[in-house]
């Protein structure tokens, strides 16, 4: 089998610790976290590695990271920075190819297999672009290289931080066998706990599935399994990639019980939505509501429409997904609002009935 591509996957190392600790060097050594603060009721955003290992990870509840790690410098995100020191790695990325997949402020995919420069070597191109990173941004990125995306991804994360590893063709299947399926791409914990049932542990279990019975077990998510089983993804690198959704959310400072509250700041969200969907000139026909309950179980509660949504419409499509929740009964610490099925407006026609009372 012939492999044509060359795909890099760069990943920035701990990114908002990272340029935090660029930006005040008193910070090195030292655990770091980015997000919500101890006494706050948000969540941690990033944690550098010295505060890793105490156990603390993206997503955690600031109040228990601050269990784990009581002497760790918390500091509120900085976004704008983030962002523009994003701009900055795509900048240098774009040096490299001009295709470019951005996955996140982050993260991205790189396609180099018509690059020439550095012997044509998809891994000296890593290497320039790891190097060009930390002279310019003062930043370290670590990079995986490979034949296909999912492959890529997974090496990038190997040897981090400041890591570089390659996956080569040749390599690539028995890689895979030896991988643990909660590692594969779009295997999330509840599929993997469902294969694990079945006995599929890695992937030389999964490889020994046929493709219609992995089709049985796991509807069509069951073709791009036996695909991944063998090392293969067809995904190309989407140097246009199209944003799939918008959302907004929030974390109350208390936990909120009344039910016209809650309501009340989902209609903020969605006209913010709804007012950044006009401006992009998009437009959205799946709304999905958020809600995390006081012990932390989260509910999600989602619509899709043939037809796109007009303001109206959606706000009244939240007041109904809002009724298939437990707010009223239980308390909340989270709500959020998201809309996806995004479509530019040049793409549809625009005089369906939904559209003529659009208001933002």
């Amino acid at each position: 089998m012939i492999y044509p591509r060359k795909i890099i996957h760069i990943d920035m190392d701990a990114f908002y610790a990272s340029v935090e600790e660029r930006d005040n060097p008193e910070l090195k050594g030292r655990p770091v976290i980015v997000g919500g603060l101890p006494n706050s009721r948000g969540v941690v955003a990033t944690a550098n590695y010295e505060a890793r290992r105490y156990g603390v990870h993206s997503a955690m509840p600031a109040a228990q990271a601050y269990r784990l790690c009581p002497f760790a410098e918390y500091l509120r995100p900085r976004f704008d920075v983030y962002r523009e020191t994003s701009r900055q790695v795509m900048e240098i990325l774009h040096r490299f190819s001009d295709c470019v997949e951005a996955l996140s402020l982050d993260e991205a995919y790189l396609d180099v297999s018509g690059n020439m420069d550095y012997q044509g070597s998809a891994t000296l191109i890593a290497r320039a672009i790891k190097d060009a990173i930390i002279k310019e941004l003062c930043l370290t990125a670590s990079a995986g290289v490979s034949y296909n995306k999912f492959l890529a991804k997974i090496a990038s994360g190997l040897n981090k931080p400041d890591g570089l590893a390659v996956i080569r063709p040749k390599d690539g299947p028995d890689f895979v066998r030896n991988l643990p399926v909660g590692q594969f791409h779009g295997i999330g914990k509840a599929t993997e706990a469902k294969m694990k049932k079945l006995g599929i542990h890695q992937g030389a279990d999964l490889l020994n599935w046929s493709q219609n019975a992995l089709v049985l077990h796991f509807g069509k998510a069951g073709y791009w399994y036996a695909l991944l089983a063998k090392g293969e993804d067809p995904r190309p690198v989407r140097h246009h990639r199209q944003r799939q959704s918008l959302g907004h959310e929030i974390t109350f400072a208390h936990d909120i019980t009344d039910m016209e509250t809650i309501l009340e700041e989902l209609m903020r969200q969605i006209d913010k939505i709804m007012a950044k969907l006009a401006v992009r000139n998009w437009l959205a026909h799946t709304v999905t509501i958020k809600i995390k309950y006081g012990d932390f179980e989260q509910a999600t509660r989602s619509k899709t429409f043939r037809q796109a949504l007009n303001q109206k419409h959606i706000r009244s499509t939240i007041r109904e997904l809002l009724q298939k929740t437990k707010v009223g009964n239980r308390p909340v610490r989270l709500v959020g609002v998201t809309v996806s099925g995004l479509e530019e407006t040049s793409a549809m026609l625009l005089q369906t009935p939904l559209w003529q009372d659009r208001i933002f």
